[in-house]
């Protein structure tokens, strides 16, 4: 019983290490210019930063044009491309 517990245990420690691999996070801090369904613009230094919002984005407390927010984002690929690679003579 303690040997099927144990397993149980480093199975879930493993499941959980692979999920935790995801991509890395950033943050972005700074008052909100715009909020749409599904943008979030952010003012950092003179620069304008559109951050993607979906249905999943989870938002703490009142969001609106003006709120100084942290938003904690990843990158994730929209499409990949790859070029033809050019064969060695």
């Amino acid at each position: 019983m303690k040997k099927a517990a144990l397993l149980a245990g480093v199975f879930l420690l493993a499941a959980s290490l692979a999920f935790a691999a995801g991509p890395k996070s950033y943050q972005v801090t700074g008052p909100v210019l715009e909020v749409r369904d599904d943008v979030i613009v952010v003012e950092k230094g003179k620069e304008k930063w559109e951050i993607g919002r979906g249905a999943g984005t989870k938002v703490a407390g009142d969001l609106k044009v003006g709120a100084k927010v942290t938003i904690e984002y990843r990158m994730e690929a929209a499409s990949v491309e790859v070029k033809g690679a050019k064969g060695k003579k």
